[in-house]
């Protein structure tokens, strides 16, 4: 009746049904301008629904300006409601792509998950969210909850020796969206971005998407070549001085001075990505170039890498003139992290877990990485050198002479192989095509020997 076929078994309720049918009718043409719709008890009857449902889907479309009725007079159709159809669309199904299954994964930046203590976080997050006082359930600004801001500060003071006031700290989602909020903050039309060449793509492309015009200068052992800054066309520089990524130097006292020189005489911000120096292996974590001048240089640090990627949770330290600029973004975009993984987290430093938790880590991925460097010693024998500092979750290693391109990485995949080439990370081609990186954090001993034996076995084909 009327078009309307009741499907009483659906979730959608018998009033939404009528209502979806009647609306469909109108913007098809179906029903004019004018039309007169029946009473709710005659509908009701010839549907064998309730006068109440018919009543529901009326009052529906009464709200929305479907249909007019007035005491006394009868319901009719609203003027201006035919919409034309536009043309059918052919829906095309997503390929999905199946979840892939490597022999050899040696994906960089990847804590390994089986180590942390989630049963420890899980008693924390309930505790966190049973203590929080009421006005933690609603917004708590785009600075981050005041508690976790202090433990941060006292726990760079521990792991880096820097001392920073916590109103200086604000709390983000990760890194990448401080590098998103900075270059929307720092971006200035016509003028660019220095950056390391290679550096992390995806960091890279953050900066792009924001209208960056990227100039690239290029990485040797140490870091960042600073001899090769110059021009006043800058407005920032990305920079990743305690673990270079991905050759992994160190910048010396030398470039540091130079590169802050360089950000003072041309007014400018040093972006400092210290993404995972907590895990050097050699020493203790690198000072951060932010102990240097902190009204020049921006820190970022993040806690996916230290603990779970899924945590979302980073931080900058900003110098005070970009505070108001900050809070403003901030809050436009996604205004806070969720408050009750915020206080776990402090509760986590406060308790100074997170520090045998890093003490631990650091022995067991430094025991990994010498096990990669000796399989890989022991199968490729003199080949091959390592670069960088003994730090971080990933090695790059080159092989000279040899041509590690984006054919080789999907020959490796094509194998079972996930390998990175350095090539990957470059913005200039070509300089790099010799070295490979391989992450390491997440692979226990028997896969990491297990997986360059594979490797191995691949490049001693391609000869």
């Amino acid at each position: 009746m009327w078009g309307i076929e009741l499907q009483r078994h659906e979730d959608l309720t018998l009033a939404r049904q009528i209502y979806q049918t009647l609306r469909v009718q109108m913007t098809a043409g179906q029903l004019q301008p004018g039309d007169v719709l029946p009473a709710t008890r005659e509908l009701a009857r010839q549907l064998a629904v309730s006068r109440n449902t018919v009543y529901e889907a009326y009052e529906m479309l009464s709200a929305e300006g479907y249909i007019v009725s007035r005491p006394g007079s009868k319901t009719r159709v609203a003027p201006g409601l035919k919409l034309e159809q536009p043309p059918l669309a052919v829906e095309t199904a997503p390929q999905l792509q199946p979840a892939y299954s490597y022999k050899a994964d040696f994906k960089t930046g990847q804590p390994d998950l089986r180590c942390f203590p989630k049963h420890l976080w899980l008693q924390l997050l309930r505790r966190a969210a049973e203590q929080a006082p009421a006005a933690e359930w609603g917004y708590t600004g785009p600075a981050g909850l005041p508690a976790l801001r202090a433990e941060i500060a006292s726990w760079l003071l521990r792991s880096r020796g820097l001392t920073v006031l916590s109103q200086n700290i604000f709390v983000t989602a990760g890194a990448t969206q401080a590098l998103h909020l900075l270059a929307e903050l720092l971006c200035v039309e016509g003028r660019e971005i220095i950056v390391e060449d290679p550096c992390h793509s995806g960091m890279l492309r953050v900066l792009e998407q924001h209208g960056g015009h990227i100039r690239p200068v290029p990485v040797d052992h140490q870091g960042l070549q600073t001899e090769n800054l110059h021009g006043k066309q800058a407005c920032a520089v990305y920079v990743t001085p305690s673990h270079q990524f991905p050759l992994g130097g160190i910048l010396p006292a030398g470039r540091r001075t130079e590169l802050i020189r360089f950000a003072r005489e041309n007014d400018l911000y040093l972006i400092e990505d210290d993404y995972d120096s907590e895990f050097r292996y050699s020493g203790p974590p690198v000072a951060p170039l932010c102990s240097m001048d902190p009204a020049r240089v921006i820190y970022v640090g993040t806690f996916s890498k230290i603990l779970f990627p899924a945590l979302r949770i980073g931080y900058v330290i900003l110098p005070p003139d970009l505070h108001s600029s900050w809070r403003q973004l901030r809050t436009y975009a996604d205004v806070q992290n969720p408050p009750f993984e915020q206080a776990a987290l402090a509760e986590y430093l406060r308790t100074r877990k997170l520090d045998r938790h890093v003490q631990q880590m650091r022995r067991i991925y430094g025991h990994r990485r010498q096990v990669l460097l000796h399989t890989a010693a022991g199968l490729f024998g003199n080949t091959w050198q390592a670069w960088g500092d003994a730090a971080g979750l990933h090695l790059a290693l080159e092989f000279p002479g040899r041509r590690f391109d984006q054919d080789f990485a999907r020959h490796c995949k094509e194998k079972g192989i996930r390998i990175t080439p350095v090539e990957q990370h470059s913005i200039c081609k070509g300089r790099h095509l010799a070295k490979l990186l391989l992450g390491y954090g997440h692979l226990d001993a028997s896969e990491i020997i297990s997986g360059i034996r594979l490797l191995h076995d691949h490049i001693q084909k391609q000869v």
